[in-house]
């Protein structure tokens, strides 16, 4: 009796992870349809069917609930592309100036997506605010995806595709600062074109070509 008992006990760490699981779809559904500032801890709970004393346990901040949203969203995705959900690269195809349009292509339907537009907005916009939720936006997101520039110039140098003196750190600045900006300024349509424009000006300069 005491095995049947206990076969039948409820699993808190299931019933946890889908608890954490519809706190993240609340979060961003919340965000896509009302903004940030109309996205309360309150109305992400009610959205989860969750008491807000759940979502304060595991996160100080609504900021909080969104960026582990944001992230987990990313992992989803790159699952859904064939992989571990951790691990990404630039593809390496021996063509750096055909590498780079493919990622910065990706980069900009991704910019262009609003299900990733609308999370990005607000969490860049509250990291300027919050300097510690600023830091963890930068060292749980964007470097990553910086590191990943880092290494395909890396191995294009040893490839002796670039400059052997290059900095690959302010390297990679000229091909998502650009995209980034535009972006943000939202004046001008993020474009394929565009991407592609972008890495043809950082790998061959605005000299004439002789």
């Amino acid at each position: 009796m005491a095995e049947s008992a206990e076969s039948k006990a409820p699993d808190s760490s299931r019933r946890s992870e889908r608890s954490r699981r519809a706190i993240y779809d609340a979060a961003l559904a919340l965000v896509g349809e009302v903004g940030y500032a109309r996205t309360t801890v309150e109305g992400i709970a009610a959205r989860a069917g969750v008491g807000k004393q759940t979502i304060y346990r595991w996160w100080p901040s609504k900021a909080a609930v969104l960026l582990e949203a944001f992230l987990d969203l990313g992992e989803q995705a790159a699952r859904e592309a064939g992989g571990d959900g951790t691990e990404y690269e630039i593809p390496d195809t021996g063509d750096l100036e055909t590498d780079l349009k493919l990622v910065l292509r990706a980069t900009v339907d991704e910019m262009n997506n609003p299900v990733y537009d609308l999370p990005s907005r607000a969490l860049a916009a509250e990291g300027i605010m919050d300097a510690e939720l600023g830091a963890e936006f930068t060292r749980r997101l964007l470097e990553p995806q910086l590191e990943l520039y880092v290494r395909r110039l890396a191995a294009a140098q040893d490839a002796g595709a670039v400059r052997r003196d290059l900095d690959p750190r302010i390297a990679l600045e000229l091909l998502v600062g650009p995209v980034a900006h535009r972006w943000l300024l939202r004046t001008l349509p993020l474009t394929h074109a565009y991407a592609d424009a972008v890495v043809e000006y950082a790998l061959h300069g605005l000299a004439p070509r002789t």
